[in-house]
């Protein structure tokens, strides 16, 4: 568990980064883009919810459309959809595991979530996930009309292992 009482010492010797504006550095960036599932979370404010979602990063927001996949209702009564509609704050998260635990990291991004339905902020957000997600433009096809939310970036609390960025780690059956 991660405390946010820590100091700011403490939290440079853990590993996380608590950030009260928004400054992405490119390193993390790059995990971000590279990083396939993310978790969102929103609630109507009582009841929180959280769904896994493919999303893309762009400028100090972050996108996800609802995809053309078979729904047991229309779009825009998905809980999700609702929830941000009846409270707008809404958090993905982003994370990375791998058995290797020195390998770890996960990025909490939190901020406040619209809907977009046209025009040409959802246009590029549409753009984005089908050049980002092969699926979109072959399999599971994202309607040109698809709802999009938004989430524009407010918060972002980072943790990586202590371990990650030093190098790889052997592989079984290799010598270090």
């Amino acid at each position: 568990m991660v405390s946010s009482a820590l100091t700011s010492a403490s939290r440079k010797k853990s590993g996380m980064i608590n950030l009260d504006i928004v400054v992405i550095d490119a390193g993390l960036r790059r995990r971000i883009a590279r990083a396939r599932v993310g978790h969102l979370a929103t609630s109507d404010r009582t009841t929180p919810a959280l769904v896994p979602v493919c999303f893309v990063l762009l400028g100090e927001t972050v996108y996800q459309a609802i995809d053309g996949k078979p729904k047991s209702v229309d779009p825009g009564q998905l809980r999700r959809v609702k929830n941000v509609r009846a409270n707008p704050r809404a958090a993905l998260l982003i994370d990375h595991y791998v058995e290797d635990w020195r390998r770890l990291w996960w990025v909490l991004m939190r901020g406040r979530a619209r809907i977009i339905d046209r025009g040409p902020e959802q246009e590029r957000a549409i753009a984005a996930l089908r050049k980002k997600y092969p699926q979109y433009r072959t399999t599971v096809p994202l309607p040109a009309d698809a709802l999009v939310i938004a989430i524009d970036l407010r918060r972002i609390r980072q943790w990586r292992s202590a371990a990650a960025g030093r190098g790889r780690a052997p592989r079984s059956g290799r010598r270090a």
